[in-house]
């Protein structure tokens, strides 16, 4: 509940860019007016479609996969018949996709398509 909350939040806090002519703008960093850059924690958001199709891909990818069988609500050991470790190499996959790091304590919760999409999903900095 906590991360859906915190990721909701973060979709759409903003901070406003002070511009050339305002007196906020020390003229130490009036060098670098032409650089402004938005403030949020996630600009272009992925749309769920697009995690889908790219982890449905990465798991179809895999090498001991039959991808006919890979569909959005696999889970990788019971239909798939992935033992611990492809499951580690799937999120290292994933990690590479969709440059993300996910600590240790959120891949090994990992263990479908499902988990996964959710993850990158709700992930604010998910690209």
């Amino acid at each position: 509940m906590a991360a859906v909350l915190r990721s909701a939040i973060l979709r759409n806090v903003r901070v406003p860019v002070v511009g050339n002519g305002s007196k906020v703008v020390s003229s130490l960093w009036a060098h670098r007016s032409s650089y402004v850059r938005s403030m949020s924690s996630h600009d272009d958001h992925l749309e769920r479609s697009q995690v889908v199709d790219r982890i449905v891909d990465i798991v179809k990818s895999f090498p001991k996969v039959d991808p006919s069988k890979v569909t959005p609500e696999v889970h990788f050991q019971k239909d798939l018949g992935l033992d611990s470790l492809d499951n580690v190499e799937i999120v290292m996959a994933i990690e590479e996709e969709f440059k993300l790091e996910i600590p240790d304590k959120e891949a090994d919760k990992i263990d479908s398509c499902a988990l996964a999409i959710e993850y990158v999903y709700n992930h604010p900095m998910a690209s």
